[in-house]
């Protein structure tokens, strides 16, 4: 509660003790044990197991009251006006036996007092209420006690290991409390609304001794801070809960600090010792995270679905706090970070993210790239001879390694046993292995890395290559056989007979079929006058070599149908 309300007129004061109102002085309370009706009886009812503080003269007292004669009969009380009665002890405000009765009682103390028509009303008594020569019995129960000398008062009862900061004036806190009056009634809470209570501190927006009693507290500390009336609503009150001259204890636990002139704040957690880039504006990121607020209350955890969060820094795609945070990461780096929330946010929150909270981001760099990079080729080894280089076109025997940028490990060939076989430049593998696999020599060992655009891209493969991933290939080339001149899926390794027709028509019909084609051509490969392009299904060339020909598509070819390449205006395989 502790909030000063603006605009707000206190309601006109309780009606004073029917006693007050013909003497002009204030009822009496009461005293212990038994004597005469010439002396002051005090019996204590009841005595509070903590007893911190007791009246003194001087002091100001809250308290009920209940007041008697003898015979039982009531001539006034506090609960009937549900009110309590408000006075200082030992001014003189009080009847002598009540002044003296008071002295010594404890918050929540019940006190029976008989006090004597000498200490009381006397022989005059009060026209019409108190009959002269009257013995007074009074049942008290003290409320509230304070004095004006007293200043707001803090116990710490539970302060975290680690206090990196403290409340400074200006600073804007977020804190639940209890606030009870001292004698353990309850007025306001904010855990009841299950929202904390979020406010600038020194400035003016809280009561003085809130002001004051929040002064030095860490994220996580609890204490109680009990604060004097004239430091709080002083006469008047709230008008509502609060009543006039009432001490206040808030019991509060403060969940989350920052001002507002704070950045962002960044602790590296683990750094790896070779971290050749640093990632920059207009970078990629894929990033695991655990978000917690300061307190520890976890909000949001890419963990728990299993996917790492994607996307660009420096760009707005993130909150402005992460898009600063997330500058300068190594990949593999793990690193903390806090955002105030003008930088997150803001007031109004998100979700389950409670307006102008401070958010702790627990990251951890999995990889990054930039849209512009192509791939990174590091070769690892080379054999002393390595002058026949492969080509777009060749057939290409290969193991590799397949792994993320964290290491995680994707794919391997060796674990399978057994090649992976490509015809390098035909898009049978991602475009950046394609890159990758170009000039390299049988025995040699490379590194490839292939950015996402050039790998599986924002989809990635489902279940095995998460999206926008970078990839990294441990490769080692096996074998390479020499593919065909670009446009050619088969050559003639020497000269064509001028005769070639007729060779092909066995049977001398004029017409070759399928069969006299592609049994003609596997004689040429076998024999090594002809070769197929490598990698790629022999009968699929064949058959296709034989429909080129076949321009009427009827089956057969005939003499005039046929012709080699060179005859050709558009590319034919033969």
């Amino acid at each position: 509660m502790a909030f000063r309300a603006r605009g707000w007129r206190p309601p006109p004061p309780p009606l004073l003790l029917l006693l007050l109102w013909v003497t002009g002085q204030a009822a009496p309370v009461a005293g212990l044990g038994l004597g005469s009706d010439t002396e002051l009886q005090i019996e204590r009812r009841f005595v509070p197991d903590e007893c911190p503080r007791t009246v003194l003269s001087g002091d100001f007292v809250r308290y009920h009251y209940v007041g008697t004669f003898p015979d039982g009969q009531k001539f006034d009380s506090s609960y009937d006006r549900d009110s309590t009665f408000n006075v200082f002890v030992g001014k003189g405000q009080l009847i002598a036996g009540m002044d003296q009765a008071l002295v010594g009682m404890c918050v929540n103390e019940r006190r029976f007092v008989k006090i004597p028509p000498n200490l009381a009303y006397g022989s005059e008594g009060v026209s019409g209420v108190i009959p002269p020569n009257s013995v007074l019995h009074f049942d008290v129960l003290l409320m509230d006690i304070w004095n004006s000398e007293d200043q707001v008062q803090i116990h710490t009862y539970f302060k975290p290991p680690s206090c990196p900061r403290t409340i400074q004036v200006s600073d804007f806190v977020r804190y639940h409390y209890n606030g009870t009056f001292l004698d353990g009634t309850l007025f306001d809470s904010s855990h009841n609304r299950m929202k904390t209570y979020d406010t600038y501190v020194g400035i003016g927006w809280l009561i003085p001794g809130m002001d004051k009693g929040l002064l030095g507290m860490c994220v996580g500390e609890k204490r109680i801070i009990t604060i004097p009336p004239f430091l709080a609503y002083g006469e008047d009150g709230d008008g509502k809960d609060i009543p006039g001259q009432a001490s206040l204890v808030f019991d509060v636990a403060l969940l989350d600090l920052h001002n507002p002139k704070d950045g962002i704040s960044i602790e590296n957690k683990v750094v790896p010792e070779n971290c050749e880039r640093r990632s920059q504006s207009g970078d990629f990121l894929r990033y695991h995270y655990n978000g917690t607020l300061l307190d520890g209350t976890f909000f949001d955890s890419s963990y728990s679905r299993n996917r790492t969060f994607d996307t660009y820094i420096g760009q707005g795609y993130v909150i402005a706090g992460m898009d600063e945070g997330l500058l300068g990461v190594c990949i593999g780096e793990k690193r903390r970070i806090v955002v105030p929330p003008h930088l997150g946010y803001g007031e109004e929150g998100r979700g389950n993210i409670p307006g102008s909270a401070v958010l702790v981001f627990d990251i951890h760099v999995i990889d990054f790239h930039n849209p512009s990079d192509s791939i990174s080729i590091t070769s690892r080894y080379k054999p002393p001879d390595c002058s026949v280089l492969s080509k777009k076109g060749d057939y290409l025997k290969y193991h590799y390694n397949a792994s993320l940028l964290d290491g995680t490990l994707l794919d391997s060939t060796w674990n399978l046993g057994k090649t992976y076989n490509i015809v390098l430049g035909f898009g049978q593998v991602v475009l950046g292995m394609d890159m990758g696999l170009r000039e390299m020599c049988v025995g040699e060992k490379r590194t490839v890395i292939i950015p996402p655009h050039l790998g599986y891209g924002e989809a990635g493969v489902d279940g095995e290559v998460p999206g926008s991933a970078v990839l990294v290939f441990d490769i080692e080339l096996l074998e390479l056989v020499a593919g065909l001149p670009e446009g050619y899926m088969f050559i003639w390794n020497g000269e064509v007979s001028a005769n070639l027709f007729e060779e092909i028509d066995k049977d001398g019909d004029g017409e070759v079929l399928l069969e006299e084609f592609s049994e003609y051509i596997h004689a040429q490969v076998a024999s090594g006058k002809g070769k197929l392009a490598p990698g790629f299904d022999a009968e699929m060339i064949v058959k296709n070599m034989f429909t080129n020909q076949d321009r009427n598509g009827d089956g057969k070819v005939t003499a005039e149908e046929f012709k080699l390449k060179d005859q050709e205006a558009k590319h034919d395989e033969l």
